[in-house]
């Protein structure tokens, strides 16, 4: 990439940001924060948990943000029979009585992992041990992962029989926790609209791996005033209850507040916010921006919360 500064560069990221959410635009219809998020998230290194009823494009939404990036996509399927070999591959013997390593669906840059908590914890742990080391190990052998890596899992939230939610260390992994809502009336018009007149779209390639890689690192090192981390750090602070810093909210409703990884990743969410605003560091503005996603799946309600419907977001808005 030859861009004579990083400002530049970062005047750049915005135009091919733009790029993207056009091409986008052109397969999925709405959902303007999902895309959002996810572009946030793959930029920013992190991983995607997106929660939402069935048949509301998951699958077409991640198929084409991966067209759109020029990236190779795989979805695995998750179910109760699922092992851990079906994703991360297996070892064969070949024709010469020697092993040979056979690579599994994870070995792509973005995976669908559809209903991960359908799968029992020794499948779900191979996937997100990937997702941390981006390297499989097989035999006493690491095996690289391709490098844009990054994984989007789904969760049903209606069918909770026969399932295995995620613990909360395995949830942490996860850098943004998306809600996916149901269209609007004017959207839902449009999307079948468009999808019963048998015409075919095609997404045209914005980026390629070297420049998604180049604008990842960029990102990292944009720099960040001490009054927004101080506000990011405090922000996690105030989820843990019966500490010094905790929100009253926090002892009254949580069992359970974020970690330290949690302030990590609202800066750097906050960073690639700031960027694609065309922004050239982050203001408090960006990290709010980015703080349900970031925090709603690392705080644990207590049984009280529940009692009174408070959710976890009601709770995040307090602190905020």
């Amino acid at each position: 990439m030859n861009y004579k500064s990083d400002v530049e560069a970062v005047d750049a990221f915005v135009e091919k940001y733009k790029s993207l959410k056009e091409e986008i635009g052109k397969i999925i219809v709405g959902q303007d924060e999902t895309i959002k998020n996810t572009l946030i998230s793959i930029f920013s290194q992190g991983h995607v948990l997106l929660v939402g009823v069935p048949g509301l494009a998951k699958t077409l939404l991640i198929n084409t943000i991966g067209q759109a990036l020029g990236l190779s996509f795989n979805r695995i399927q998750f179910t109760p029979d699922l092992m851990p070999s079906d994703i991360i591959g297996t070892e064969i013997l070949d024709e010469n009585r020697k092993f040979k390593f056979i690579k599994g669906p994870v070995f792509a840059n973005i995976i669908l992992a559809d209903e991960i908590n359908r799968t029992p914890p020794k499948t779900q742990s191979a996937l997100l041990e990937s997702m941390q080391e981006k390297a499989v190990t097989v035999a006493g052998v690491s095996y690289q992962l391709d490098a844009p890596f990054f994984v989007l899992a789904t969760q049903n939230p209606i069918e909770q029989e026969g399932t295995y939610p995620l613990p909360e260390a395995q949830l942490d992994r996860f850098m943004f926790n998306l809600i996916l809502d149901y269209p609007s009336f004017q959207e839902e018009m449009d999307v079948v609209k468009r999808t019963t007149i048998g015409e075919f779209t095609e997404v045209n390639k914005v980026l390629d791996n070297e420049e998604i890689l180049y604008f990842q690192q960029l990102l990292r090192k944009i720099p960040v005033a001490d009054n927004v981390l101080e506000y990011a750090v405090n922000l996690v602070a105030k989820t843990r209850p019966n500490t010094p810093e905790a929100h009253e909210w926090a002892n009254k409703y949580l069992n359970w507040g974020a970690g330290p990884r949690a302030s990590q990743y609202l800066i750097i969410g906050a960073k690639t916010h700031a960027a694609i605003s065309g922004k050239y560091s982050p203001d408090i503005e960006d990290v709010k921006a980015v703080t349900l996603p970031v925090l709603r799946h690392r705080i644990v309600r207590n049984y009280k919360a529940e009692a009174e419907r408070i959710s976890e977001d009601d709770i995040i808005r307090k602190f905020m």
